[in-house]
């Protein structure tokens, strides 16, 4: 299995009175960088390594020193925050700006990398993305094109048998490798 993490900006706080007593510009007002409802994902499969330099530029020094060691967690596949959280993919945490801090929401996704041979034509594909659809614990299936193999999003880990007869039923296609 593989995994993923989601960050999604959640608030901007901002502390005025905080601002004006201590701040060499009293008016600096909100976080500038990040907007309520932005999503940043980081991957580290294939080609993609999103985690190294801030997030290859895409954050703020100061919030990266804060939630990078939960982004690295979730991509490693460990739990972000067992025991705090109500889910252990998932945990709230924000930067330490302490007059406009901004609250984040960190994600662990779950998949599954299927190499899969066979694979001719566009239908070919929508018809094995939508075998692999089919059970309750994927939340989504999709190719990536770009590099020649489908991602399984999880809710929950699936035996790899499962995906194998999934495939196999769509017709003569056959997974060689997943991860």
């Amino acid at each position: 299995m593989q995994h993923k993490c989601k960050v999604t900006v959640l608030r901007k706080e901002l502390y005025p009175d905080l601002q004006e007593q201590y701040l060499a510009d009293p008016k600096s007002g909100p976080c500038p960088f990040y907007e309520v409802g932005q999503e940043f994902l980081f991957e580290r499969y294939g080609k993609k390594d999103d985690f190294w330099r801030e997030g290859n530029g895409t954050q703020c020094s100061e919030a990266w020193d804060c939630i990078s060691r939960y982004i690295y967690t979730a991509l490693q596949g460990g739990s972000i925050m067992r025991g705090w959280t109500n889910d252990e993919k998932i945990m709230i945490a924000c930067c330490n700006d302490g007059t406009r801090p901004v609250i984040f929401k960190i994600e662990r996704i779950d998949y599954k990398v299927l190499y899969i041979k066979g694979i001719r034509t566009r239908e070919d594909r929508e018809k094995i993305v939508a075998a692999l659809k089919k059970p309750k614990a994927v939340q989504d299936a999709f190719f990536n094109l770009e590099e020649g193999f489908a991602e399984v999003i999880l809710k929950k880990d699936i035996p790899d048998e499962l995906l194998h007869a999934l495939v196999g039923e769509c017709g003569n296609y056959t997974i060689s490798r997943i991860d």
